[in-house]
């Protein structure tokens, strides 16, 4: 599972939520980085040309075995 979040103006990272104000999660790390481009196109295009990203995708691990593992289920 994936998740998106952004970095804002002081350095803090917040998950990327929906309209329901859930966290968007995705099965997909391709369908979390389209989402992401589709929301925040300006910053995506930015952390290309910048050092500093602002807009990253993440692994979400649902259980301790998967994070001893460190691989999601098939």
């Amino acid at each position: 599972m994936f998740k998106m979040e952004i970095e804002d103006d002081h350095g803090l990272w917040s998950d990327v939520r929906g309209s329901d104000g859930a966290v968007l999660t995705f099965e997909q790390e391709t369908e979390a980085r389209s989402k992401l481009a589709e929301l925040y196109p300006v910053m995506v295009q930015v952390d290309k040309y910048c050092g500093n990203k602002r807009t990253r995708v993440i692994r979400v691990f649902r259980t301790d075995q998967e994070w001893q593992d460190g691989t999601p289920p098939p």
